[in-house]
């Protein structure tokens, strides 16, 4: 029951925390990020993950944030983006992990060119009192892509092994 309630309850609220949190600040704090760490572990104890397939997990969580903080390094992303990627990997393990980095990357390019697209159109008058929405508009912001990392671990979810493993299959 408590695998069950981490996977469907707490780690969805958590992922939408984090896009909510990047969309209005283009910021993800890195208590969402130690709540995921300490999720994941409360996940690994509740399912009695042996530890063998616990540390392929956490291998998947150090070349997450290896790989993250290369796209921060570039510029690419931002720091929290970075963390939030690794986070992810950590859960999804190596088996789900390409998936969901091609699956976050496709959301990842809708998101920018919706972004891109509204930005060039002239903002409603009645948007444009929400400082989180005038940030969004802004030509030279960045992307939230916590948005597009969140969608992707959405949409991956009921196919991955910590789903089955939640669910007792």
């Amino acid at each position: 029951m408590i695998a069950e309630f981490l996977v469907l309850v707490a780690l969805p609220a958590l992922l939408a925390a984090a896009a909510g949190w990047d969309m209005a600040s283009f910021t993800i704090p890195n208590r969402l990020q130690i709540a995921l760490l300490v999720a994941f572990m409360l996940f690994v104890a509740a399912t009695g993950m042996n530890l063998s397939v616990l540390g392929w997990h956490l291998l998947a969580g150090l070349v997450g944030l290896l790989i993250g903080f290369g796209l921060f390094a570039a510029g690419w992303i931002g720091g929290g983006d970075a963390k939030l990627f690794a986070a992810v990997a950590l859960w999804l393990g190596f088996r789900d992990m390409m998936p969901y980095a091609i699956v976050a990357s496709v959301f990842g390019g809708v998101l920018t060119m919706g972004l891109l697209v509204m930005r060039g159109w002239p903002l409603p008058a009645f948007l444009a009192r929400y400082p989180w929405v005038l940030r969004l508009h802004d030509r030279k912001a960045g992307i939230p892509y916590g948005v597009a990392l969140a969608a992707g671990a959405f949409m991956l979810l009921p196919q991955t092994e910590i789903f089955r493993l939640a669910a007792g299959v």
